[in-house]
């Protein structure tokens, strides 16, 4: 099959937005192309013409060749990769697998996604771990990234408290940057501390083909809607007790006396690991049965990994330019062949006329997305950063640099009416 143009034919072609909506942030909850959502529709058909079948027996067999499959393109063995729902599950079923003692610390960033650090502190309230939270304000360069993890890996031993794990991404969510997280995995090992890769801006996003030899304790990474892979070599999956929830795959650990539970699932072939996975409640596992359907649609109609990544990080980089130069601010940086374009917006926070106060700051960026939703049909991710407003443009193969400039002009007519609309002065 030939190779299809990106930009406004391959969205017009190959996915399935209404005709007047601008798709501009992608990162929070991306889509799939047609041929996806046709295999999608193809093995929930399957599952409700003979629920029994699929379930107990076709759907192992199926799970198994998308993990030979993801696990292929990750370069890395398929007994080492399982499915979740998203990568915020994968997050959750490693922290509340992990045992904690007193003393015991997770170290994470400021930069974590929202849903990942309410984890944290539910795990600080609910088990006698403690929460090591390090403050980013980019632009900020890599090497002070890495300095101030080393520098509170030390600190915290030489208080006498334990990092046990610490959580960090590849490229955050917010504000979307690439983060060193190969050389923050060396820094793990050096200090004898469990690394937790939130991956969810990952896999296809940019190249993860070295994964096996930076070799992190975990990692987990959206393969797309309704599918993320948790990589756990083998050496740490006794480290993961459970799957979220608990599934028939669970092996107790071993009790005088106690009866071994039935397991109504049909036989499987694979480790505990990979079992405890296969079937976790009464769920639509569909979405992790189009991982070779998504992989052939970027191979035969893309071009493959680099034409993608190159063409959606060049339009970044162009776009985040442009955007720039209409508002009139400075692009973030730390992008480094990302998808993601984090502009300043011309808003200032503080007390004065034509400022937006701090106490008003979460009214001002709803106002800004709720126009972008109701006038403009359109999202932009807006939010706060180092006490400034930025806009996070996601692009993608099915946009152009026009649509990303017209974002900016939108942004631009916004942050001039908001000071009055919302009478902040």
């Amino acid at each position: 099959m030939a190779e299809f143009p990106f930009g406004k034919a391959m969205r017009k072609a190959y996915f399935n937005f209404d005709e007047d909506y601008i798709p501009l942030n992608h990162g929070s909850f991306g889509t799939y192309p047609t041929p996806v959502r046709n295999r999608l529709h193809i093995c929930q058909r399957a599952a409700e013409a003979r629920p029994d079948t699929f379930i107990r027996y076709q759907l192992p067999l199926e799970l198994d060749a998308s993990r030979e499959a993801v696990a292929s393109f990750l370069k890395i063995p398929s007994e080492e990769v399982v499915f979740t729902p998203n990568a915020s599950t994968g997050i959750n079923v490693v922290l509340r697998s992990l045992r904690y003692e007193k003393g015991d610390v997770i170290v994470y960033f400021s930069t974590i996604y929202g849903a990942c650090e309410k984890t944290v502190g539910y795990l600080c309230e609910s088990t006698s771990v403690e929460g090591e939270r390090i403050v980013l304000e980019y632009p900020m360069t890599n090497d002070n990234v890495v300095k101030k993890f080393e520098e509170t890996l030390v600190a915290l031993q030489s208080e006498g408290r334990k990092a046990k794990v610490a959580i960090f991404d590849i490229v955050s969510s917010l504000p979307g940057v690439l983060v060193p997280w190969e050389r923050l995995v060396q820094s793990c090992k050096n200090h004898n501390v469990l690394s937790l890769v939130d991956g969810a801006h990952g896999i296809g996003h940019i190249p993860l083909e070295h994964l096996g030899e930076v070799n992190p304790d975990f990692l987990v990474s959206n393969c797309h809607k309704g599918c993320a892979v948790l990589h756990v070599p083998v050496g740490n999956q006794h480290l993961i007790r459970t799957s979220l929830p608990t599934s028939h795959g669970f092996k107790a650990l071993p009790k005088p006396g106690q009866p071994s539970i039935f397991n109504p699932m049909g036989p499987s072939d694979g480790s505990d690991f990979v079992e405890m996975f296969q079937y976790t409640a009464t769920v639509d596992a569909s979405p992790y049965l189009c991982v070779q359907e998504a992989l052939k649609f970027r191979r035969e109609i893309c071009g493959g990994e680099e034409k993608i990544m190159r063409y959606c990080s060049e339009l970044a980089e162009e776009g985040g330019r442009h955007a720039a130069a209409i508002l009139g601010t400075d692009v973030m940086g730390n992008h480094n062949g990302t998808c993601f374009a984090s502009v300043k917006l011309p808003l200032e926070i503080g007390d004065g006329e034509g400022k937006i106060k701090k106490s008003d700051i979460g009214l001002a960026r709803q106002w800004i997305v709720s126009r972008l939703v109701e006038d403009y049909k359109t999202y932009i991710e807006v939010y706060i950063h180092a006490d400034a407003f930025w806009a996070r443009f996601s692009c993608q193969v099915y946009l152009e640099l026009d649509e990303i400039v017209w974002g900016a002009k939108v942004l631009q007519k916004l942050c001039q009416q908001i000071v009055t609309e919302m009478q902040l002065e």
